[in-house]
C-alpha cells in the first residue's frame, strides 16, 4: 500500500482547530522560511511560525491522534512524528513538484502526511498530486481527513484557484524505514488481527503474532 486515508478529527473538533489556528493572524509568515533552497523556488505559501502557542498546542493534539490510532500506529510503526507545519494557500498559490528533505532538524522522514482542514467545497484546486508509476494520484480530502504517503515520493500542490486551502503537513520518522517492509509488517498484522477479530485467541496465531514481533525486531532500528 503506498498511502493510507484516515479520519482523524471530526466535524466539530476540526472547526475547534480552526478556529483556534485563524485565532491570531500576526502569526502567519512566508512559506518559504522552511524551504530548502530548490523548493524555496516552487513554494508560495503562508505558514503558522512554528513558535507560536496556537501551532505549538495544536501540534501536540495532531501528534497524540497520530500516536494513539490502531491503524496509523500500524500502518507507520512511529518512532517520531515531527516537524509539524500549518499552511495556508489563497488564489494563485501552490507548491510545484519537489521531494521532502531525507534529515531535517526534527527527525528523518520516512512518511508525509496532509491532515485536510478545509472544507473542499470551500476552494477550488489545491489537491495534493503524488507521482507514480502510472502518473500523477490527485488526493482531496473531506475536512478532518489525513493522507500518509512515503517521504521518497515526489508530489506537489495544485495552485488554489479560489477560496483557502488550509492544511496541516508533517512527517514520521518510523523504526521500519523500508516502505517495502513495513507493508509487508502492516498486511501481516492486518490479517492477524483479523483472524483475532473473527475467531479469537488461538496456539496458531500466537505463532503469527510472534513471527511479526520478530521481523518487527529484525527490520526495525
Amino acid at each position: 500500500m503506498d498511502y493510507l486515508i484516515q479520519e482523524l478529527f471530526d466535524s466539530s473538533s476540526n472547526k475547534d482547530l480552526i478556529q483556534r489556528l485563524k485565532s491570531d493572524q500576526s502569526g502567519w509568515e512566508d512559506g518559504k522560511k522552511t524551504a530548502g533552497t530548490h523548493a524555496a523556488q516552487v513554494k508560495n505559501n503562508l505558514q503558522l511560525a512554528r513558535e507560536s502557542r496556537q501551532a505549538i498546542e495544536s501540534s501536540q493534539e495532531i501528534i497524540k491522534k497520530i500516536t494513539t490510532d490502531q491503524l496509523l500506529k500500524s500502518f507507520t510503526l512511529p518512532k517520531r512524528v515531527h516537524g509539524l507545519l500549518f499552511t495556508r494557500s489563497t488564489t494563485g498559490q501552490g507548491y510545484g513538484m519537489h521531494i521532502d528533505n531525507a534529515y531535517m532538524n526534527s527527525g528523518r522522514s520516512d512518511l508525509s502526511f496532509t491532515l485536510f482542514l478545509s472544507d473542499p467545497d470551500k476552494y477550488e484546486g489545491g489537491a495534493l498530486c503524488i507521482q507514480t508509476l502510472q502518473g500523477n494520484k490527485k488526493i482531496k480530502l473531506k475536512a478532518g481527513h489525513i493522507v500518509i504517503y512515503p517521504s521518497t515520493s515526489l508530489h506537489s500542490v495544485e495552485t488554489v484557484t479560489s477560496g483557502e486551502r488550509l492544511v496541516c503537513v508533517g512527517w514520521i520518522e518510523s523504526y521500519v524505514a523500508s516502505n517495502e517492509d513495513r507493508n509487508i509488517l502492516f498486511t501481516l498484522d492486518a490479517g492477524a488481527r483479523g483472524l483475532l477479530a473473527q475467531h479469537g485467541r488461538s496456539p496458531e496465531l500466537d505463532l503469527i503474532f510472534q513471527s511479526y514481533s520478530n521481523l518487527l525486531r529484525r527490520l526495525g532500528n
